[in-house]
Order: C-alpha cells, then sequence, then structure tokens
C-alpha cells in the first residue's frame, strides 16, 4: 500500500545552490541519474525548510506539526518510456524533529537524519545552521534580502525560478542499495525573491574528497515563504536496471 499524500505550508524556504563539476556529481549519482546541466555545469545545492501544518491529507491543520529540515539536492534528469525527466536527487536529509525522523522511509518518502537547528531571523538577515545528532553533517548559512540578482549559472530570478519549479520530483537516498525513495511537491503559490548569500559552509560541499578544489562554488540563493503545499509518494525508482525496490521497503518497514 502507498503511503498517504502529505499538506502543509512552507514558511520558509531558503535554496542555497551551487554550480559544481559535472564529472564530480557523476560520482555522487546511482544510476539512472545524471546531472541536469545549465551552461556546461552541474546544479546542486542545500534546501533550508521551515514547515507548517504537516499531516496527512484529510487530517484537520490543527493537528500538524511544525518543524526545521533540511535536505542536500543535485539537480538530475533521466529516461523514461516518454522521454527525458527531471528532478533532484536527494543524498540527505535532516529535520530538527523526531517525528520526522520516524517517519520517514517508513510511512511516508524520505529517511532523515536527526539534527539541532539555529535560526535567527531579523528585519531582512536570516540565518540558519543545523549540526546532525551523530555528527556527520553541519551546514550554517547567513543570507539578507536583496533586490539585485548575481548568478553565473542563471541569467535572471525568473529563469532560476522556473528551473527549480520544474524540479518538483525528488528522489532521496534510502539505508537500502536497491531503491530511492519518490516524493512529488505540488503548490499553486510558487513565488521565490532573490538574496544575497553573506556566508555559507557546508560539511557536504566543503568536503574536499567529494569536491576538490574548484569543483563546486557558491552560485546564488532564493527564499520562499507562506506556500501552500502537497507532497504526494511517487513509485520509488530501482538504482539498477530491472530491480526490485518491493521486498527491501517491505524489510525497512518491519525493522528486519
Amino acid at each position: 500500500m502507498r503511503p498517504p499524500g502529505m499538506v502543509g505550508v512552507i514558511e520558509r524556504r531558503l535554496l542555497i545552490n551551487y554550480r559544481a563539476d559535472p564529472d564530480a556529481i557523476r560520482r555522487l549519482l546511482p544510476a539512472p541519474l545524471r546531472p541536469r546541466l545549465v551552461n556546461g555545469c552541474a546544479v546542486a545545492g542545500i534546501c533550508l525548510i521551515r514547515l507548517g501544518r504537516l499531516r496527512p491529507r484529510h487530517v484537520p491543520a490543527t493537528l500538524g506539526l511544525r518543524s526545521e529540515n533540511a535536505a542536500h539536492r543535485i539537480a538530475v534528469e533521466w529516461d523514461t518510456p516518454r522521454g527525458p525527466a527531471v528532478g533532484v536527487y536527494i543524498p540527505r536529509r535532516d529535520s530538527g524533529s523526531a517525528a520526522n525522523v520516524v517517519i520517514g522511509g517508513r510511512l511516508f518518502p524520505g529517511q532523515h537524519h536527526r539534527a539541532r537547528f539555529d535560526v535567527h531571523e531579523t528585519g531582512g538577515d536570516l540565518r540558519v545552521a543545523f549540526a546532525s545528532s551523530n555528527r556527520t553533517a553541519a551546514v550554517s548559512v547567513h543570507v539578507r534580502t536583496t533586490h539585485d540578482w548575481s548568478s553565473g549559472l542563471f541569467a535572471n530570478l525568473e529563469e532560476a525560478s522556473e528551473f527549480f519549479r520544474q524540479g518538483a520530483k525528488g528522489y532521496s537516498a534510502t539505508t537500502s542499495a536497491r531503491c530511492l525513495d519518490g516524493l512529488e511537491l505540488q503548490t499553486h503559490a510558487w513565488q521565490v525573491e532573490p538574496v544575497e548569500i553573506l556566508t555559507a559552509q557546508s560539511t557536504f560541499f566543503d568536503d574536499v574528497n567529494r569536491f576538490p578544489a574548484g569543483t563546486a562554488a557558491l552560485d546564488c540563493a532564493m527564499l520562499m515563504r507562506d506556500a501552500p503545499v502537497t507532497w504526494n509518494p511517487l513509485p520509488p525508482m530501482p538504482v539498477n536496471p530491472g530491480g526490485d525496490c518491493a521486498p527491501q521497503r517491505l524489510a525497512s518497514r518491519t525493522g528486519t
């Protein structure tokens, strides 16, 4: 049985984007995914998102949860019988919510690591930081709202917004080496604003073993606020041709 869809509100979604060397990104992707390129560069980044009123469909909003979350993302494409499809690959998810950690990858797609978040918002300034409880990941960013746009990937904000809007299908890494969990974001209130990156550190992108010098650089950032959204689960994606995800998904849910 497929898990139910979830609804809620994106209270704040901050996208910190990097332009990266395609070969460095290819080494991080399971088949059948490949990098989605813009001007010859791969696109990756960090989504720092505060969710409100998150709950299964048909559950009253008053029973929804509020949480800080993070996802490391890579823009990808893959082949389907109807032609190429686009979306994002998520090698890692972190959450400040114990509930998200428990249900992620079990009752709902997307396994999460438990993390502690530190958020400060003052006027146009926004600081978001987190560190995972197992000390395997940490991020700290400081951005400021602006009317200016600067990017080596996208000519303007509208072009960047459309690129990320198209990447609504996300496939997350799981403890299984056999398949990826799938999730699709839907909203009728897609609107972003540019922000200036003042500082940004990430143990993922700053790791020279993963990204040798010169293979990943900060590019741009954008902010979304107060968007009602729905997340619908997608069928799991096998990571090898002809792979079967069902037995492993059942095993992970029963704890065996």
